[in-house]
C-alpha cells in the first residue's frame, strides 16, 4: 500500500528494476507499475475481510483508477471483482478474462447501448444511479428474458475531509439517491415492483483520499440503519451492501495513510457485532478500492529538457510529458514528490517548478517542489502515479500516450505500447 521503492549505488529502483535503465530501454515518458504492489494490497484487503468479517464479501477493483488488461488480470488472479464504470472499461475486463459474475457495472449516465451491452456480458450487478436507468435496466431485461441483479446507489449523507471535486456522499452529488430527500426509499419501492430486476442491496461511495477510520464506520451505521428501514417496509432481505473505497495513499510525506488492517477492521467488527446482536446473517460486505492499490505502485519517467531560471521568480524544469499524462495537477493541484532517478540520493536543495511540453501555461506538474541538481538529460521521477494518469491521460497537442511496463522481481515487461504517429490519425477520415 506504500510503494516498493529503494534506491540503489544512487538510482531509484521499483520492485527490483533499475528506473534510469527502464527509461533507456522503453524512452519517456514510461508509466512503471509494480506488479508485486498491487498483488501484495489485493492480499492485505482480502486478508482483513477474512480475518474480520468471515470472508462474507467480496473486494472490487474500482478499475477506473488504472484500466489496462494487465492489471485487470493481475486483480482477477488474486480473486477481487472489478467495478467497470463504462462500455470502454467492461469491455476491457472482458477481454483481460475476467469472470463477469464478478462485475460491477456502475455509471450516472449509462447510455441505452452501455445498458444493453453490460446485461449481454451478463455483469454480476448492476450499480443503479438513476429513475431513468433502472426503468431502462427492467425493460432491456425483460426484452432479453432475464432478470438482473442490481444495488441501488445511495448517498448516505457522510462529510468526507477530501477535496471537493472527488467527494460523492454528501446530499449534493451528481452520484445516487440521498436517504434525507426520501429518494432512496422512493427508487427503492419502485424496484421491487419491476419484474426483470431483483434488488438485492444497497452500495455507497463517500469520496477519496481519506486518511481516517471513522467515516467509513458511520457511513457503515447509516446504510445499516436504512437497509433495516427498507427491510421492515417492503417485508424482503437484502443481502448486499457495498461500503465503496477512498482508501488515502501516500504522495508525499505530509500524507500519512492508514494500512488496510486498521481501516477495515473497526469497520468490519462493527458490521459483525450489530449483525449478530440483531439476530441477523452477516450482509454480504463489498469494498472497491481503486486509487490505494493502482496508485502506489506506479511511477512515472521523464526526461528533463531545458532548465529555465527566471531570477528572483523561479526555476522552470521542463519534461517530455506533461498534462497529457497526468492532468491531476491542473485539476486538482495533485502533489507529488518528485527525484532524479539517477542521483535519488542526493539532497533536494533546490525549489523549480516542474513543467510539461504542453502549449499551456498552466501544464504543469508541481509548482515550487524541492528537487536536487538538475540538467538537461536527467531522468526525472514522479512517484505514486499508478492511479489516474493513465487513465486521464489525453492526446492533447497531438501528443502520443506513454506506454505501461509492468515490474516485478527486478523483470520488467511491456503491457501497453506507446502510441505512435500513425495511432494519432488512425480514426481520421
Amino acid at each position: 500500500m506504500f510503494g516498493d521503492y529503494e534506491v540503489r549505488n544512487g538510482h531509484l529502483y521499483i520492485s527490483g528494476a533499475d528506473t534510469v535503465e527502464l527509461a533507456k530501454k522503453y524512452g519517456t515518458p514510461l508509466y512503471v507499475m509494480s506488479e508485486d504492489v498491487v498483488r501484495a494490497s489485493c492480499r492485505e484487503l482480502k486478508g482483513a475481510l477474512d480475518k474480520y468479517y468471515d470472508s462474507c464479501g467480496m473486494i472490487t477493483y474500482a478499475s477506473k483508477a488504472m484500466c489496462v488488461k494487465e492489471m485487470c488480470r493481475i486483480v482477477a488472479c488474486e480473486g477481487l471483482g472489478i467495478d467497470c464504470v463504462s462500455g470502454g472499461e467492461l469491455y476491457t475486463a472482458k477481454e483481460a478474462g475476467v469472470p463477469m459474475e464478478k462485475v460491477h457495472y456502475h455509471g450516472n449516465n449509462k447510455t441505452d447501448d452501455e445498458i444493453r451491452f453490460g446485461l449481454d456480458m451478463k455483469v454480476g450487478k448492476f450499480i443503479v444511479d438513476s429513475y431513468e436507468e433502472l426503468i431502462k435496466v427492467n425493460k432491456f431485461a425483460g426484452e432479453k428474458g432475464i432478470v438482473q441483479k442490481i444495488l441501488i446507489r445511495v448517498t448516505p449523507g457522510v462529510d468526507a475531509h477530501t477535496h471537493d471535486f472527488i467527494k460523492t456522499g454528501q446530499i449534493d452529488s451528481k452520484f445516487g439517491f440521498a436517504i434525507e430527500t426520501g429518494a432512496a426509499e422512493e427508487i427503492s419501492k419502485k424496484a421491487v415492483t419491476l419484474e426483470n430486476v431483483f434488488l438485492s442491496g444497497f452500495h455507497c461511495h463517500i469520496g477519496s483520499q481519506i486518511f481516517e477510520k471513522e467515516p467509513f464506520v458511520e457511513t457503515a451505521e447509516i446504510m445499516l440503519d436504512f437497509i433495516n428501514d427498507m427491510e421492515n417496509k417492503l417485508g424482503m432481505t437484502f443481502t448486499n451492501l457495498v461500503l465503496g473505497g477512498g482508501f488515502g495513499i501516500k504522495y508525499t510525506e505530509d500524507d500519512k495513510p492508514l494500512p488496510y488492517d486498521e481501516i477495515l477492521k473497526p469497520v468490519l467488527l462493527y458490521v459483525k457485532e450489530r449483525r449478530i446482536k440483531e439476530g441477523k446473517d452477516l450482509i454480504r460486505l463489498g469494498f472497491e478500492p481503486g486509487r490505494s492499490i493502482a496508485g502506489p505502485a506506479g511511477v512515472t519517467l521523464y526526461t528533463v529538457g531545458s532548465v529555465k531560471e527566471i531570477p528572483g521568480i523561479r526555476t522552470y524544469v521542463s519534461v517530455d510529458g506533461g498534462m497529457g499524462d497526468n492532468p491531476r495537477y491542473i485539476l486538482y493541484q495533485a502533489k507529488y514528490e518528485f527525484l532524479i532517478a539517477g542521483r535519488a540520493d542526493q539532497p533536494k536543495e533546490k525549489i523549480v517548478s516542474v513543467c510539461g511540453k504542453c502549449c499551456e501555461s498552466g501544464d504543469m506538474l508541481g509548482e515550487n517542489v524541492p528537487l536536487g541538481e538538475v540538467s538537461e538529460g536527467d531522468i526525472l521521477a514522479v512517484k505514486a502515479t499508478g492511479a489516474y494518469n493513465y487513465s486521464m491521460a489525453s492526446n492533447y497537442n497531438r501528443i502520443p500516450r506513454p506506454p505501461v511496463v509492468f515490474v516485478s522481481k527486478g523483470e520488467d515487461r511491456l503491457c501497453v505500447k506507446r502510441e505512435s504517429y500513425e495511432d494519432l490519425v488512425k480514426l481520421d477520415i
